[in-house]
C-alpha cells in the first residue's frame, strides 16, 4: 500500500513538472482575409509591439532576414494566380520574408513554409518564388503593434500594407478577375440558365463598361425568363444609352420607374427620372 501511494505521488509530481501554464502571448496571433474580385488573399501572422524600442535598424537589423512579424513565419495564401510587380505568384501558400534596409526593402515570397521564425540558418534563397524591391514610406503616426492590412481594393487589384512604428511598405497585388468572370458567366449560363444568371452577367458587363451588345442580349433573355422587374429594366436602360439608342433607353427607364414607383422604391424612381431628362436632351 505504501509503495502504491509513493508511486502515485511520484507520478503526480512528474505530471506537474511537465505541465505548462497557458499565458497570453507578447505578440498575439492575427489573421486577415481580403477578397479581390473572385479571389482571396489570407495572411496569418503575429503582431509584436514597439514597446519604446527602435524597430528598424534596431530590433529588426538592416540587411538581415525578418519573418514579417513574430513567432512563426508569416504565411500568405492566394487562392488564384496573382501578379506582383510583373512576377507571377501561383495559387498556394508561401512564407513571407523581408530584408529591410534604410531606403529599400526586399520582400521574398518563399516556397518553403516549414521553417520556424525567419529560418535564418536553414533559409535558402533558391527556394524564393521571387523577390521584389520596395521603398519604405514614413507614416505621420505611430503604429504600436505590427499591422498587415489591405487598401485600394478593386475587382482586379489591392495593396497590402506592412506597417510598424513609423514605417510602411506597400505590396501591389493584381488578379485577372475579368478572365475568371468570363469563365464563370459561360459556366453558369450553361449550368444554371435562369433570369437572374443572365441579369448578373449583363450587370457585370455594364459595370465594367464593356461588351454592351452582349449585355443587352443577356438582359432581353432575363426579361424573357423572369418577366418585368424594375432592376432588369433599369440596367437595360443604361446599356441602351451606352449603345446610343436613347429612345429605347428612355422607354426602359420609364418602365423601371413605373414598377419602382408601385413598389415604393423612391431611390430608383429618382435615378430613372434623372436619366430620362438627360437622355431626352440627347435627342434634341
Amino acid at each position: 500500500m505504501a509503495l502504491r501511494l509513493l508511486t502515485l505521488v511520484l507520478f503526480c509530481c512528474f505530471l506537474n513538472s511537465n505541465a505548462q501554464i497557458r499565458h497570453p502571448k507578447a505578440s498575439p496571433f492575427s489573421m486577415v482575409e481580403q477578397e479581390i474580385g473572385l479571389s482571396k488573399i489570407t495572411v496569418k501572422y503575429s503582431r509584436p509591439a514597439v514597446k519604446g524600442r527602435q524597430i528598424f535598424g534596431g530590433l529588426v537589423p538592416y540587411g538581415r532576414i525578418w519573418r514579417v512579424g513574430a513567432n512563426e513565419s508569416t504565411k500568405i495564401t492566394v487562392n488564384a494566380n496573382m501578379t506582383i510587380m510583373g512576377n507571377t505568384l501561383p495559387k498556394g501558400t508561401y512564407a513571407l520574408y523581408a530584408f529591410p534596409e534604410l531606403d529599400t526593402w526586399e520582400i521574398a515570397f518563399h516556397a518553403n513554409t516549414t521553417h520556424w521564425g525567419d529560418g535564418r540558418k536553414n533559409y535558402n534563397p533558391e527556394e524564393d518564388v521571387f523577390r521584389i524591391s520596395l521603398k519604405p514610406q514614413n507614416i505621420p503616426y505611430h503604429q504600436e503593434n505590427f499591422l498587415i492590412s489591405f487598401d485600394s481594393i478593386t475587382h482586379n487589384s489591392a495593396q497590402m500594407n506592412l506597417v510598424w512604428a513609423n514605417a510602411m511598405v506597400t505590396i501591389p497585388f493584381e488578379v485577372d478577375t475579368h478572365a475568371q468572370m468570363q469563365l464563370e458567366i459561360v459556366k453558369q449560363i450553361v449550368e444554371n440558365p435562369t433570369a437572374q444568371t443572365y441579369y448578373e452577367a449583363a450587370r457585370y458587363l455594364q459595370e465594367q463598361d464593356m461588351d454592351y451588345q452582349r449585355a443587352l442580349n443577356y438582359l432581353n433573355k432575363a426579361l424573357e425568363l423572369g418577366g418585368d422587374t424594375y432592376y432588369f429594366h433599369r440596367v437595360k436602360s443604361l446599356v441602351e444609352a451606352k449603345l446610343g439608342d436613347y429612345r429605347s433607353a428612355i422607354k426602359s427607364a420609364k418602365k423601371s420607374l413605373e414598377i419602382a414607383d408601385g413598389l415604393g422604391k423612391d431611390e430608383f424612381v429618382r435615378m430613372n427620372q434623372k436619366n430620362i431628362e438627360a437622355w431626352k436632351k440627347q435627342l434634341k
